[in-house]
């Protein structure tokens, strides 16, 4: 049975971060969430990166029943760190979340596969209550507190490092 919202957002030639469609899919083994991002890079950023600066990038996903009588209940609570590297000596992009990468030559490669979250695990089978509708949440956001410290500050100062989408909400019925 698949759990199905999708929000399409426009192709924007701006910089930013625009959710292009999301989903969770009810298996066997639980829930999963797909999503994919629409990823729109400064110069300023991209050359960061290419001179070796990582960029630390947190998909943050959240699931909650609303309740009338008291706060939201909220059964899930996620959050997955992708950080992207580059290597001057092998020309090699690096995508890494946790102990898990990969390797790109091009820079519109690694961002490709940065903009899609494919099976990320987000609850188990019996998690979620079947009566009832759940709102589901996500977003991406550029980590600035991961940046080396110079970089902290010129974030704060500049719209060029403040690159994250919005919260997109959808209704999910288990």
């Amino acid at each position: 049975m698949a759990i199905t919202a999708f929000a399409f957002a426009p192709r924007a030639a701006a910089e930013g971060i625009n959710i292009v469609r999301a989903n969770v899919v009810s298996g066997a083994d639980g829930y999963r969430l797909d999503a994919e991002f629409d990823i729109q890079f400064s110069p300023r950023l991209e050359e960061a990166v290419n001179r070796g600066v990582a960029l630390n990038f947190v998909v943050e996903f959240e699931l909650s029943k609303p309740r009338w009588y008291w706060f939201d209940e909220k059964p899930v609570q996620l959050s997955q760190t992708y950080k992207i590297t580059y290597t001057p000596l092998l020309r090699q992009y690096r995508l890494s979340s946790g102990a898990a990468y990969q390797n790109f030559t091009r820079f519109e490669e690694v961002v490709g596969a940065l903009s899609r979250v494919r099976g990320w695990p987000v609850a188990e089978s019996g998690a979620l209550r079947r009566q009832g509708e759940y709102q589901a949440a996500i977003r991406m956001r550029l980590d600035t507190t991961q940046l080396p410290k110079p970089f902290q500050l010129n974030a704060v100062a500049s719209n060029d490092w403040n690159l994250a989408s919005d919260w997109y909400r959808w209704t999910v019925n288990p």
